[in-house]
């Protein structure tokens, strides 16, 4: 074994650094002051975590010692008389709710404005609860000038809050004070059971801060939160409309707009199924809006469809500020709305125009909203499309009646077009000869299906809009406001013009829409005149829309409301249902052909356009013999 020997020379070396060491870490010792910057910057941060977990921002601004008139004045070279406050412990960023059963709203000091806007009864596509303002994706800022030449922004101000209770009503006063006696005060009033909001904007005391020769600017801002799952989908129903001297009038829904309207009563920020209004009941004089769409594609990523942006003036009067207005912030429900008496806010809803908009409004959501209450919502979509297509039956009836008719003639028709084919006028004479004697008109199977477009349209603007339906479950569909997924593509992969899903009721809708089409056009065909000469094909063209229209409808669809698919499956299926009983159990083609034999036998007596049809038709063959 080898002897362990002292090594002086390793003993000396770690003398030598640990002697380094010390010095080193002597002269690298921080100082007392910056021990105490580092402890009162550990104190910043651990202040603000526990800020940030109550949810409390407590960011404050200078506070201005009233008894030091140095201290005083250099802030009012900033702010002048509203430097006081400033100076008052209300000066931070806290915030007061208000809240009922329905609607939370938080109310920041900087500002005095509404910050959050939380509806209690709601969810988004993905479960989180419905935010209409949050994480200041919203402002509201009065901009005004004082006497002493300053131009200020209430946003940029410090408000006092008061909180209190006027019998079930929850009143919060925010005041951005010049004095004890002198401020400018947002008031907020909030009843049970409520989504309106009362909101008056009145000053005391500041006739001689006030520059009563310029308006004081209102500019409201706010960018539309997602709340569905398809962004391009809530888009279409996404928009800013106004009430514009009792006329509903809205910005472009697929861009940006801009416009500069007069005698406005509200304002609505409608996004889809939700709505931000701002009412003023006596109007606004004059207001500059603007719409700005904010997303670019389809993706989970896109957070906003659009930014909305208000400005319009407040008369200051007699030296003061004092406007009554209201806001809303709640579901976009007509049924909702319509208590709201002489508001007129159900005009925001896209029912659609003229004709179209009376049968949704009217007719089609009171009946559903009824229908909705005694069944689940997808039979109730079911029971009302029976209802319609009962409703309907008559034209249909008269529409295939025209048909048969036609068909009958169908013959004699194709007699006239042999006998006359080198002479197209004569030609046309004949068959509208033939057609007087016989009681029959061709425009009559057109008629019927004119009167139904109005109800098609107003079905088709009723079910996307339609809140009843919002996150309601029928079969496979989770939510007959938005479409239906029975697959989903691959992640990044989509179909150009379909989508990245495939939904099943627009598939439904597409086969049944297929069949009714093959009936209706093998009628048409048998009804349809032969073909004339250098004239297009109409029966080749038909055969191919047969193929056409249920892809055009199945691409079309697959985006839109499942509850829409599900409409038109089930119409089409009874539609399909009623021509089959209307052919096989009501019209006789024998009767309808004797009819007619007895109606050509009986003078007919020509009404005024009749006769000038058939003097005009006479003028230009004597006119064609003349030239020949």
């Amino acid at each position: 074994m080898e002897e362990k020997k002292f090594d002086l020379n390793s003993i000396i070396g770690f003398v030598l650094i640990g002697a380094i060491l010390i010095w080193v870490l002597y002269n690298n010792a921080p100082t007392e002051q910056e021990i105490q910057e580092q402890k009162a910057k550990q104190e910043q941060v651990q202040a603000q975590e526990q800020a940030n977990k109550s949810n409390v921002l407590t960011e404050q601004t200078p506070q201005v010692n009233l008894q030091d008139s140095t201290a005083l004045a250099a802030y009012k070279g900033s702010l002048g008389s509203f430097a006081y406050s400033a100076s008052l412990p209300s000066a931070t960023k806290n915030v007061t709710t208000l809240e009922n059963d329905k609607v939370r709203f938080k109310v920041s000091n900087k500002g005095g404005q509404i910050v959050e806007v939380l509806l209690k009864n709601f969810s988004r596509y993905d479960s989180v609860p419905v935010y209409l303002v949050e994480d200041g994706n919203a402002s509201f800022n009065l901009t005004f000038s004082t006497t002493d030449n300053r131009t200020l922004n209430t946003q940029d101000l410090y408000f006092e809050p008061s909180l209190t209770k006027n019998g079930d009503t929850q009143v919060l006063s925010m005041k951005l004070k010049a004095s004890d006696n002198q401020y400018l005060e947002y008031r907020y009033e909030l009843k049970p059971g409520e989504y309106m909001m009362d909101y008056t904007i009145r000053s005391q005391g500041l006739s001689n801060v006030l520059n009563s020769s310029q308006p004081v600017e209102l500019n409201w801002k706010q960018k539309s939160i997602r709340q569905s799952q398809s962004i391009q989908y809530e888009n279409r129903y996404t928009r800013l409309s106004y009430l514009e001297d009792g006329n509903s009038n809205k910005l472009s829904q697929g861009g940006d707009d801009e416009d500069t309207v007069n005698d406005v009563k509200w304002i609505s920020y409608r996004q889809h199924f939700f709505s931000s209004i701002l009412i003023n009941p006596n109007e606004f004089s004059s207001v500059s809006l603007t719409s700005e769409q904010l997303f670019e594609d389809e993706s989970i990523e896109e957070k906003f469809t659009k930014l909305y942006t208000s400005s319009l003036p407040l008369q200051i009067q007699g030296g003061e500020l004092n406007s009554n207005l209201k806001w809303y912030y709640g579901p976009t429900d007509a049924r909702i709305f319509n208590d709201y008496k002489g508001l007129d806010l159900s005009e925001s809803i896209p029912f659609g125009w003229g004709i179209f908009g009376f049968i949704n409004k009217h007719i089609f959501t009171p009946l559903f909203g009824f229908l909705s209450t005694v069944f689940p919502y997808g039979i109730a979509i079911i029971v009302m499309t029976i209802l319609v297509r009962i409703v309907l039956s008559p034209v249909t009836y008269k529409s295939y009646l025209s048909q048969a008719k036609m068909k009958v003639l169908r013959p004699e028709i194709q007699e006239i077009n042999d006998k006359f084919k080198d002479n197209p006028m004569k030609r046309q004479q004949e068959t509208m000869k033939l057609y007087g004697k016989a009681g029959v008109s061709p425009m009559s199977g057109c008629v019927p299906a004119l009167l139904q477009l109005p109800v098609f349209y107003a079905l088709f603007m009723f079910f996307p809009t339609a809140i009843m339906l919002r996150h309601k479950s029928f079969l496979w569909a989770d939510d007959l406001s938005s479409y239906d997924i029975i697959y989903k593509f691959p992640e990044g992969f989509s179909i150009p013009f379909y989508g990245d899903h495939v939904s099943l009721f627009p598939i439904l809708a597409s086969v049944a829409i297929f069949f009714y089409m093959k009936m209706t056009t093998g009628q048409q065909q048998a009804m349809q005149q032969p073909t004339q000469e250098g004239m297009p094909d109409m029966s080749s063209i038909m055969k191919i829309m047969i193929y056409i229209s249920p892809v055009m409808m199945l691409f079309f669809f697959n985006n839109y409301a499942s509850g829409l698919s599900l409409y038109y499956f089930i119409s089409n299926l009874i539609t399909i249902v009623i021509m089959l009983v209307i052919k096989n159990y009501i019209i006789d083609e024998d009767k309808i052909h004797d009819k007619i034999q007895e109606n050509k036998k009986k003078p007919k007596k020509e009404n005024k356009f009749q006769r000038k049809m058939r003097e005009m038709m006479e003028q230009a063959e004597a006119q064609q013999k003349k030239k020949k």
